[in-house]
């Protein structure tokens, strides 16, 4: 007769798992099992949940953990409000936007609004609206604007960014920043490019931040996507706007 093998740690890992396994699927088809067996349930005791060398009920455990849950659903109810009133707070910059170019008769005056509201109402400090199609006449246009001729080179920087057709957003190259901000009064961080066509030509509106995390590449860029739309619709065609 043989005699049996010696068992394993690893085998007596496996049936501990499966009897675990086990008692977990019958607590989770027998909820009511507690109820039934009160007893049972007072002599439970479980390590506090601070790592103490005490301990508590299974009932006090219970409550503790429903504490969490409540504190994690509170902390993400408060971070969707905060949310929700910062996208209320833009959308009233949005719509202060629309108004005021709806109230600009011409390009020029387009030209002024979108600096008022990208200044006042979105604090930005630093910008340039990159065209390659004429709007104004050189000597009235504002230090914003770059009015450069279709073929440019500088415009052919950012095929890959029309070719997209939407907003980016982080670092940009040294040479894309010293020509769009040559004569900046911040030190460049960060910048938000945001692709536009004009005339029909390729166009765009850089954005900077003195803040290298400011504009970043995973933050969201619908908002910068809708101030696009609106400025190249208002300017595009603009009555006064240089043919």
């Amino acid at each position: 007769m043989t005699n049996p093998q010696p068992k394993t740690e690893a085998g007596k890992g496996a049936r501990a798992d499966t009897e675990e396994a086990r008692i977990v699927a019958f607590l989770g088809t027998h909820p009511d099992f507690f109820d039934r067996h009160p007893a049972l349930l007072g002599e439970l005791r479980l390590p506090h949940a601070r790592g103490d060398a005490s301990t508590v009920s299974l009932v006090e455990r219970q409550v503790e953990v429903l504490r969490e849950r409540v504190r994690d659903f509170d902390s993400k109810l408060r971070a969707l409000i905060e949310n929700g009133r910062a996208n209320d707070a833009l959308a009233v910059r949005m719509h202060r936007l629309t108004c005021r170019l709806i109230g600009a008769r011409d390009a020029a005056a387009r030209l002024v609004a979108i600096e008022s509201c990208l200044r006042e109402d979105f604090a930005v400090r630093e910008f340039t609206l990159l065209v390659g199609a004429p709007l104004v006449d050189a000597a009235h246009a504002p230090r914003y604007l770059r009015q450069v001729a279709r073929d440019d080179a500088a415009l052919k920087s950012f095929e890959s960014l029309h070719a997209t057709a939407k907003p980016r957003c982080g670092r940009i190259r040294d040479t894309q920043r010293d020509f769009l901000f040559p004569s900046a009064d911040i030190a460049i961080g960060s910048v938000a490019l945001v692709p536009l066509r004009i005339g029909g030509a390729p166009a765009l509106l850089a954005i900077a931040s003195a803040d290298a995390d400011h504009f970043n590449p995973t933050m969201s860029t619908d908002f910068l996507a809708r101030i696009g739309e609106l400025v190249a619709t208002a300017l595009d065609g603009a009555p006064g706007a240089t043919a």
